[in-house]
């Protein structure tokens, strides 16, 4: 068989791709909801962290460098395999959605501590001076400045989230990763992993370029 009809057979990929499409679906889904739930707990994070009393700025802390220390395969394994013994037992798709979202917003906290507290003084105290409360002066004057500076960073992250998802692939959940390998069993033929690699691209590549054109924006002052 040659190199083509091995890795590149259109007939395998043919027959495969519903399975392909299959878990592709679930693992959009999957990296949706653990983004999003990790900008938002990776906000009240940073938030807590600076703002906090002293007591949850420590344990905000702590909880930060833990996660952003943990690699997230182990996280996993540990939510899915050992939680089971505390009486709390999670579906594959919950087990890698707290893993990843946990992680996730470890992450997005520093970026969003980072942005924040690159916005100029003189901007607090100049809302401040006008009589706006700490919670207007967020919203209104500080995460407006803070997220501009950040898009890059946080979109970054989030790829970084989307890649993470063929980690459920370990503890049995049907992502795109764990279709395409039980594809390649029952066709005795690699193209579906090239075809999970392929759809990986078309879903992360524009995601990559957008992180790219973003930065040279930023970095011209056009947006």
């Amino acid at each position: 068989m040659d190199l083509v009809q091995t890795f590149l057979n259109w007939d395998v990929f043919v027959r495969t791709l519903p399975m392909l499409l299959q878990g592709l679906g679930k693992t959009l889904v999957l990296g949706f909801l653990s983004i999003l739930i990790g900008l938002i707990g990776g906000l009240v994070l940073a938030l807590l962290r600076l703002y906090g009393p002293l007591v949850v700025r420590i344990v905000t802390i702590a909880y930060i460098d833990i996660f952003r220390s943990l690699p997230v395969l182990v996280w996993l394994v540990i939510v899915y395999y050992a939680l089971p013994f505390m009486g709390i037992t999670l579906s594959p798709f919950a087990a890698a959605c707290t893993a990843l979202s946990m992680i996730s917003s470890a992450y997005a906290a520093e970026i969003y501590r980072a942005g924040i507290e690159a916005v100029p003084r003189g901007q607090f105290e100049a809302a401040q001076s006008i009589g706006l409360s700490q919670y207007r002066v967020m919203c209104d004057v500080v995460l407006p400045q803070a997220f501009r500076l950040i898009i890059p960073p946080l979109t970054s992250n989030c790829i970084n989230v989307m890649k993470d998802t063929a980690l459920a692939s370990v503890v049995a959940m049907p992502d795109l990763l764990k279709q395409a390998t039980q594809a390649q069993a029952l066709a005795a033929n690699p193209t579906p992993l090239i075809g999970v690699a392929l759809l990986y691209l078309a879903v992360l590549l524009p995601l990559v370029r957008l992180v790219g054109l973003l930065e040279r924006r930023f970095a011209q002052g056009r947006i």
